[in-house]
């Protein structure tokens, strides 16, 4: 996952909280027909959860992850070693040693603003005939619960914080996904939008960890646990929270 806002991400404690990312990793990489000697980039790497996946199915090959978040980085080569050479790179600036044969993405792209520039990127890293998977928050993502902690943040003490703060991600939707893909030179493009309910047990270490993580920027230290109590005690319990996965898949010609 690419930390494409003002701060890093807590790296350790998202490498333990993210299951719900990891099943949907999972669920993609079985549409990704990879070959064990291929050349393979990740991007978005996260902690590096995923790409130990990605590894293990190109023995042969070379796993390129690349994440925008220092953090990140750091926690994905502890944990990888030279399982997978990690990179710390804006995806839109992709600079790689080599052209890759496919290109993977997982809970990412809607953490990076502009599509265009981002799918331009990828396509200039990808080997002709190579396949993109990616799957990312989309239209309707969790709508209902941002629009809880968009009204908490309007509210004292903390809506002097929030003056001014720009909303971060990027839900976009399959018909405009699949249009970006096209102009930056895909084929087979194909885009679809999937619900995906997800009930937390522990809900407060991942909201604060993934939902609410750049909600979370501009509040003083002091006044962060009182934001996350207040969205959850509004938010109801058991916390469910109505995902929308923008899935994509793709070929560079």
């Amino acid at each position: 996952m690419s930390a494409q806002g003002e701060r890093d991400w807590d790296a350790a404690t998202y490498d333990r909280v993210s299951d719900p990312q990891l099943g949907w990793a999972l669920e993609q990489l079985d549409r990704l027909d990879l070959r064990e000697g291929e050349v393979v980039l990740d991007a978005g790497c996260g902690s590096g959860r995923v790409t130990a996946l990605l590894a293990e199915r190109v023995p042969r090959g070379r796993v390129y992850a690349v994440d925008v978040a220092p953090s990140m980085v750091e926690h994905a080569r502890r944990a990888l070693g030279d399982r997978a050479t990690v990179l710390c790179q804006d995806l839109v600036e992709l600079d790689l040693p080599e052209p890759v044969d496919a290109a993977f993405s997982n809970a990412t792209f809607h953490w990076v603003p502009d599509h265009d520039a981002l799918f331009a990127a990828l396509h200039r890293t990808m080997k002709p005939g190579a396949r993109l998977v990616a799957q990312c928050g989309g239209l309707g993502n969790i709508d209902a619960f941002r629009a809880t902690a968009e009204s908490v943040a309007g509210e004292e003490p903390f809506d002097q914080y929030f003056v001014g703060w720009r909303k971060p991600w990027n839900y976009a939707s399959a018909q405009d996904t699949a249009e970006r893909l096209e102009r930056a030179g895909f084929t087979e493009v194909r885009c679809w939008l999937e619900p995906k309910r997800v009930e937390l047990a522990d809900p407060r270490p991942f909201i604060a960890t993934v939902c609410l993580v750049r909600h979370l920027d501009p509040l003083p230290d002091g006044l962060r646990g009182t934001f996350l109590d207040r969205v959850l005690a509004r938010a109801g319990t058991p916390l469910i929270l109505e995902y929308v996965r923008l899935n994509m898949s793709a070929r560079r010609p």
